[in-house]
């Protein structure tokens, strides 16, 4: 097996590993760039990243390792990768690491959420970007947080015809998040609703029903509404990834990676900054991505009132999007809540804990390892043990390139 060596290991390149990738790389520091897309650029930057960073790729000492996930770990200062375009294992090795792995959809359960049309909100909006033909198709985006109104903007940019955008939270809680926005972001909402001119904006609303034969053919509102469309959209906020920092042993708090002052995390060598620390946009991870190379370059990093800004727009996020009840009320007993492996609400409720859940009926035991069905099972059910500690392989690999691991890798197989 393949081993590399530099004196930085970085995992994710959205906002926050470019932050830190830039710094390091000016420091004069070797740095191996991980990320499963091609190229730099993440959720976010789907496309490739702004004019400014495009550049970063091309400083010295950078070794971009794109289309490569991480699936296992040889204690805080080795890797080892799956390069899914070569179909290769590989070793990475350095005395730091920093973790900027991002965060994923929450996604609930509701009558007919599993046809095919209906995706993650994120996910649509990454299918546009990546050429996915949405003109004229009907979209209706639901669920709550800012990410509905972004996604829609990408699409109707795209030609797509979006019938509304449905938002959970009440008008009084929308009004307070407003109200606490910086003046900056004010203007940023204020630029989006503009161009969103025209698409209804449906508060204290929820998609209770998804129907069609084969496919997604219309959502039923719980205002009473039934919107014939071709795609639906849903999205109920972003849940940090600590897979892997917790198969590294770090801390994790309220379920985010917990990290210092300086992003340092509870496992000496490890650093992590970005979504995967909390929830807090864009320059949140990009504060926190600079601040964690400040760290890894022996440089104490202050705190600073835009960091302490950002951080607060996080709670704010929290607080104002808080999901309703009556969300956690529309499954019924046949709805899936693990796709991968089958398993309905009616089965699940007869289980006592997510340990117990897989034991009876493989629930979060398929390709996702829980990373959907286990954040349902928590919010469902409060089994705080779901989705469970994280082992080997940490993404879904082929027979042939785990035998290709070493077999000093302690925690390289399953």
């Amino acid at each position: 097996m393949k081993r590399l060596q530099a004196d930085v290991l970085v995992v994710g390149a959205g906002p926050a590993g470019m932050a830190a990738v830039r710094a390091l790389l000016k420091a004069g520091r070797q740095v191996i760039w991980i990320d499963k897309q091609d190229r730099p650029g993440g959720q976010i930057w789907r496309g490739g990243p702004p004019p400014a960073w495009q550049h970063m790729t091309d400083l010295p000492g950078l070794t971009l390792l794109g289309s490569h996930v991480v699936i296992a770990a040889d204690g805080p200062s080795a890797l080892v990768l799956h390069d899914t375009a070569q179909d290769l294992a590989l070793r990475a090795e350095a005395p730091q690491l920093l973790l900027a792995t991002g965060a994923r959809e929450r996604m609930l359960p509701f009558p007919g959420w599993t046809l095919p049309g209906v995706t993650g909100a994120g996910g649509l909006q990454a299918l546009v970007k990546g050429g996915w033909p949405v003109a004229r198709k009907r979209v209706v985006l639901a669920g709550s947080g800012p990410l509905l109104l972004a996604a829609a903007d990408t699409l109707k940019a795209s030609g797509g015809q979006v019938l509304a955008v449905v938002e959970q939270a009440r008008p009084v809680a929308l009004a307070g998040f407003a109200a606490r926005l910086p003046l900056g972001k004010v203007a940023q909402a204020l630029n989006l609703r503009w161009r969103l001119r025209g698409t209804p904006y449906l508060h204290g609303a929820w998609v209770q029903k998804a129907y069609g034969d084969a496919r997604l053919e219309g959502v039923s509102l719980s205002n009473g509404q039934q919107l014939a469309c071709e795609a639906l959209g849903i999205g109920f906020g972003l849940l940090p990834n600590t897979e892997l920092a917790a198969l590294l042993g770090c801390a994790l708090r309220d379920g985010a990676i917990s990290v210092d002052v300086q992003m340092q995390t509870s496992v000496k060598g490890i650093f992590a900054a970005g979504e995967c620390t909390g929830i807090g946009g864009v320059e949140k991870s990009m504060l926190e991505g600079a601040r964690a190379a400040q760290a890894m370059l022996g440089r104490t990093a202050s705190r600073t009132r835009q960091h302490a800004q950002a951080l607060a727009f996080g709670r704010a996020l929290q607080s104002s999007f808080d999901l309703r009840p009556e969300l956690l009320k529309l499954a019924d007993a046949r709805t899936l809540v693990c796709r991968c492996e089958d398993v309905n609400l009616g089965e699940l409720k007869g289980c006592s804990s997510w340990r117990d859940a897989k034991l009876q009926t493989r629930c979060g035991m398929g390709a996702c390892q829980g990373r959907v069905c286990g954040g349902i099972a928590n919010e469902l059910f409060g089994w705080r043990d779901a989705p469970g500690l994280p082992r080997a392989p940490l993404q879904p690999v082929p027979i042939h390139v785990l035998l290709q691991l070493d077999e000093g890798c302690g925690q390289s197989a399953p």
